[in-house]
């Protein structure tokens, strides 16, 4: 009954860990996860490259999510294998370092993280401060589940069970990797197992040498993720997880041997045996991101050769625009919503397409770039047109109710699709062509708070797809969330540049038009594209017709 009884509160204090750890990572990808793409493709050196990393894996608390962010640009083309293969091996040093962060005796703290959090995520209104404020409850639920876990193990640390595993991991030094690399790769979270590994070296419930083994067999299964998770992308977008699987596999098999065939693990202990612990892990990722960082370039074409490009089949002009509506299932109202949504959602990507280029129009210039952003509009027009046609010819004596609000619901989405794609094309694009032809700039602080609200915006369009095909409530609510904070960032710089203007740049003064009239631009194109969620909030009662007083003319006599 003890064994049963450990091992419920082992698995609970696991959970929480692993919750934790989702809590914040989920609180940092919704308070600032609009410039991460933007730090990522920055070019720059191998060594900043792996900063970088570093950086975002200290900020998403996930090596993984970092490397899964690589393998999404290296497979869009938009990141070269060395600096993605940099940004991977920068990132788990970052993960490492957090390890160590973690590992400081920090309950006293929790009190305090739990004060401050739970205000900020109950008491606010805005974004920005509840996802901080998740955060912050997510670490200190990080530190209540290790203190869980420590009083969990307590009571068996004299028992007869614990000592005999620790032993035979201690002995069996393979054993103990590979039991490792299957609870990362299992829990997908290297951070947790090594977290957990922390604990039990500090109760002295595993030996330092057991520990040093799990850990390293921790880093080899972290490496396994994000290549698990890339299997169905491109090729070019697994190369740089595979590239670092195979060098971190290979290093921890060699720093496995070291540390247990050889006398070098005392180079790195101190009097803490946790410490230790996080030093060995330390160290490990250190060498290895410099002693792999000078040949990142030169391993690209092993790994070209390994996973060669599969030949696309280029379609036709014709088949990239065809529509998806199928008139021969009009009978059927089912099959045939289900199409129209299709419909729609290949709407909101040519959107998306069209939106994407249009911050590098603004910095290059371009003519012929332009031009066919602006050709790209006809296919949004076609499209509307053909769900028009398409709904107008469905059979709504076999329709229920819910089915007609919702052809209708698709249909007003779908107008304003073609509304943000006229605001892309009549808007964004002509204010480009005048900097280019009046030669205006914009001041670096201006360009980057227009490059994060475009970045905004983009994100916004990916949720509000996911979105139409979900129909979920929750992704609903944080999209009109999404809207509010893009006012709110649209203000903000509004008054930032109207300081700049105050403080007599004159470099300010020159865009200041183009500058402003852009921000506006993307701020209603981004109120076209969350359209999508108020019929969905307003099934779900979660949104209010109206935001009018209703008993005016009582308020007018009581006054």
């Amino acid at each position: 009954m003890a064994i049963l009884s450990f091992f419920i509160y082992l698995f609970g204090a696991t959970m929480m860990l692993l919750f934790a750890v989702r809590m914040v990572h989920t609180g940092i990808e919704r308070a600032f996860g609009v410039g991460f793409r933007r730090v990522v493709t920055q070019k720059s050196s191998a060594l900043k490259s792996a900063a970088s990393g570093l950086g975002l894996a200290l900020v998403l608390q996930s090596s993984a999510a970092v490397a899964l962010l690589v393998a999404g640009l290296a497979g869009a083309g938009k990141l070269s294998f060395p600096v993605g293969l940099a940004v991977i091996l920068g990132a788990d040093l970052g993960s490492a370092l957090l390890i160590q962060i973690l590992s400081f005796p920090l309950d006293w703290l929790v009190p305090l993280l739990l004060g401050v959090g739970g205000f900020a995520f109950v008491k606010s209104d805005r974004r920005i401060v509840k996802q901080i404020g998740r955060i912050v409850l997510g670490i200190a639920f990080i530190l209540i589940s290790l203190r869980f876990l420590r009083e969990t193990m307590d009571p068996i640390r004299d028992s007869a069970f614990l000592p005999a595993l620790a032993g035979y991991l201690e002995r069996d030094f393979t054993a103990a990797f590979l039991i490792g690399a299957a609870l990362a790769f299992v829990m997908h979270s290297s951070l947790a197992v090594i977290l957990m590994c922390v604990t039990l070296v500090t109760i002295e419930a595993v030996p330092v040498a057991a520990g040093v083994s799990l850990v390293l067999g921790a880093n080899l299964g972290s490496a396994l993720i994000p290549l698990w998770l890339s299997r169905s992308m491109s090729p070019a977008a697994r190369r740089p997880p595979l590239a670092n699987l195979v060098l971190r596999g290979f290093w921890a098999v060699v720093v496995l041997m070291l540390v247990n065939l050889l006398p070098i693990l005392h180079f790195i202990s101190t009097s803490s045996a946790s410490q230790t612990l996080v030093n060995a892990h330390l160290a490990f990722n250190l060498s290895l991101l410099f002693l792999a960082l000078p040949f990142t370039a030169r391993l690209e074409r092993p790994f070209v050769q390994l996973l060669p490009d599969i030949a696309e089949v280029q379609l036709n002009h014709e088949i990239e625009h065809r529509s998806t509506l199928d008139d021969s299932i009009l009978d059927t109202p089912a099959l045939a919503l289900a199409s129209l949504r299709r419909e729609v959602l290949r709407m909101v990507q040519l959107c998306e397409a069209m939106l994407t280029p249009v911050m590098e129009v603004y910095r290059s210039g371009d003519k012929e770039h332009a031009r066919a952003l602006i050709a790209q509009d006809q296919h949004l027009n076609d499209a509307l047109d053909g769900v028009r046609k398409y709904v107008a010819d469905l059979p709504t004596v076999s329709m229920t109710k819910a089915d007609k609000e919702f052809s209708h619901d698709l249909v007003e989405y779908a107008i304003a699709i073609e509304t943000a794609g006229d605001i892309v094309v009549k808007r964004l694009v002509p204010r480009a062509m005048q900097k280019s032809k009046k030669k205006v700039e914009f001041s670096h602080d201006g360009f980057h708070e227009l490059c994060s609200m475009h970045e905004q915006v983009l994100s916004n369009i990916s949720l509000a797809a996911n979105v139409l095909i979900s129909d979920d409530l929750e992704s609903a609510r944080l999209l009109l969330e999404e809207k509010t904070e893009c006012a709110v960032r649209e203000r903000s710089s509004r008054k930032k540049h109207l300081s700049r203007l105050q403080a007599g740049e004159q470099i300010s003064f020159d865009s200041s038009n183009i500058h402003l009239e852009t921000l506006r631009a993307l701020k209603d194109l981004n109120s076209q594209i969350a359209t999508v969620a108020f019929p969905i909030l307003l099934r779900g009662g979660q949104l209010l017709e109206t935001r009018l007083i209703e008993n005016i003319a009582l308020s007018d006599e009581t006054t």
